[in-house]
């Protein structure tokens, strides 16, 4: 009994560590990956100077790994600083304006684009987390609310919900609902995820599973469909207003 409990507590206590080495070995490796052609490059340019140096960098493997990894995020970095100015900018819009003359490229740098703007939470708006029906009605999951719209038919206000999954987020799925049957959740992003990646054990103590009577959909932002940035709040959909028109009226 002793050996069962004991193999048991093992598992339990290394299956985290080895998980989160993974995950981060995962990165580390697509890093080095990304930065192993910069690290040969270096070294030839050194060569003439130290042979003996450039023989280490592309033979010692921890070596030529961190200066990969090294180079990758000095990259990104750059990159990043090089997005902010003017100049580049205007060069990101213009590589955009080629890439929508590919039929396919356009397509997936379009919408792997707009779904990293959906997740990503700046000062004009806040990405809101949901619990949404799934896979039936005594069920929910967590969900990020990508944009709103209106149905065509009814005038009845839309949400499109992205329920993430573990272990792997992206792999999730895309729920169209209506949005008065959404629950908001006052998390963040980073907390909606953690939820799911942690299967639940991050989750608080309490948490709101109905929908509460003062939340309705014309209460709901909408956001445009060519940018994805919110629209001025609308007030309740066409078939509400005339459904109130008529109760004036009486």
């Amino acid at each position: 009994m002793n050996i069962k409990r004991n193999l048991l507590t093992g598992v339990i206590t290394i299956v985290p560590i080895l998980v989160t080495l993974f995950v981060f070995g995962f990165f580390l490796d697509l890093l080095s990956d990304i930065g192993r052609p910069k690290v040969v490059v270096l070294a030839n340019a050194v060569k003439p100077i130290s042979p003996q140096l450039a023989t280490w960098l592309l033979d010692v493997p921890w070596l030529s790994s961190a200066l990969a990894i090294g180079l990758t995020l000095g990259m990104f970095y750059l990159l990043g600083w090089f997005m902010t100015r003017l100049i580049g900018r205007q060069m990101l819009l213009a590589v955009e304006a080629w890439l929508g003359r590919v039929p396919l490229v356009t397509t997936v740098y379009s919408a792997t684009k707009k779904l990293i703007d959906a997740f990503k939470a700046d000062g004009n708006r806040t990405q809101k987390v949901v619990l949404v029906k799934f896979p039936h009605a005594r069920m929910k999951a967590v969900g990020l609310v990508t944009r709103y719209f209106v149905d065509a038919d009814t005038g009845e206000q839309l949400a499109a919900v992205y329920v993430p999954t573990a272990p792997n987020p992206t792999g999730g799925y895309l729920e169209i609902v209506p949005a008065s049957e959404l629950v908001t959740l006052d998390w963040t992003v980073d907390q909606a995820m953690s939820f799911v990646l942690s299967g639940g054990t991050t989750a608080p103590d309490r948490i709101r599973f109905s929908t509460s009577p003062r939340e309705t959909p014309g209460d709901t932002p909408v956001f445009d469909q060519g940018t994805g940035q919110p629209e001025e709040a609308v007030g309740p959909a066409p078939q509400q207003k005339a459904m109130a028109a008529e109760g004036n009226s009486r």
